[in-house]
């Protein structure tokens, strides 16, 4: 394999930088941060991005197709670690998302984690961007039906002591990670009954969405970027696009990095296609039809 002639990108290069890119818009991050906590120049990471990196690992592309294997392979993908590993990994390749779906849903019910699909769950999670109505039509759909309301961010301050901000400037974002998976598996043991409102990068960290997916009856609601802008500096907050030149493209990277995840709720509602009190109403039918209550 050749090196791509100056000025025309690497095929695999260009495709690494998209997938950084989606990772780093998933978690939330600005180009700034990842850098920051990366500890590479901005510029570095940038270049990385646009697919012009360090052309190095083509090195390792090459050497990968010199053995006949994949690059995951060369590198210690733990898909790669066993022939277990590489015989699961080779039967679920090629196959579509609705086939994946009912896989993981098997494989949840199989290892006793739960199947992902809790329809009837008496638990309403709420998950979406800050700024999509999470809060706020929360506490009016945990009144409605008489239920405690968890706020997920605030039993996270519980644990840590501390504001959320704080955690993740004092400890990093592993930590933060971690309190938010433990606020959830005690909300799921201490209520049977809740509208919980999680925060919006908890789609970030696959283990604490599975769980979210398997105790929850999950509603992604929805928002343009416009609207999440707007109702997030209402709140006097910009998170976590605080401090960037581009809050707006920063804001839609996000959006468009978490909304393959987000779609796996069961339900969903554009809180942008009407005003509050429709949007509730639509939000109780939901929920109640759930659980079998009249409307």
């Amino acid at each position: 394999m050749e090196i791509a002639e100056s000025g025309v990108k690497n095929p695999f290069l260009a495709a690494l930088g998209d997938r950084v890119r989606a990772l780093r818009a998933r978690r939330g991050m600005t180009r700034k941060a990842l850098a920051s906590i990366a500890d590479v120049s901005e510029r570095h990471l940038a270049n990385l991005e646009y697919g012009v990196g360090n052309a190095s690992i083509l090195v390792l592309l090459q050497v990968a197709g010199a053995l006949q294997c994949s690059l995951g392979e060369l590198i210690g993908d733990v898909t790669t670690s066993s022939p277990e590993w590489l015989l699961i990994r080779e039967l679920l390749e090629q196959r579509d998302e609705a086939t994946l779906q009912r896989v993981r849903i098997a494989i949840g019910e199989m290892l006793g984690t739960g199947g992902g699909n809790a329809g009837l769950s008496p638990r309403i999670a709420l998950i979406g961007l800050r700024g999509a109505g999470k809060s706020t039509l929360g506490q009016m759909l945990a009144d409605d039906l008489g239920f405690p309301f968890v706020e997920l961010s605030r039993e996270i301050e519980k644990f840590a002591g501390c504001s959320v901000s704080e955690i993740q400037a004092l400890y990093g974002v592993n930590a933060y990670r971690r309190y938010e998976r433990r606020a959830l598996e005690e909300t799921i043991q201490i209520y049977p009954e809740a509208v919980i409102a999680t925060p919006g990068g908890l789609v970030s960290d696959a283990a604490t969405f599975n769980q979210l997916l398997a105790h929850c009856t999950t509603v992604w609601l929805q928002a343009d970027a416009e609207d999440h802008m707007k109702r997030v500096t209402a709140q006097g907050d910009l998170r976590p696009m605080a401090a960037s030149k581009e809050a707006m493209e920063d804001l839609k990277g996000i959006l468009t990095g978490r909304a393959a995840f987000y779609s796996k709720a069961q339900y969903r509602i554009d809180t942008s296609a009407q005003p509050l009190e429709p949007t509730l109403v639509a939000l109780r039918a939901i929920a109640r039809k759930v659980l079998q209550l009249p409307l």
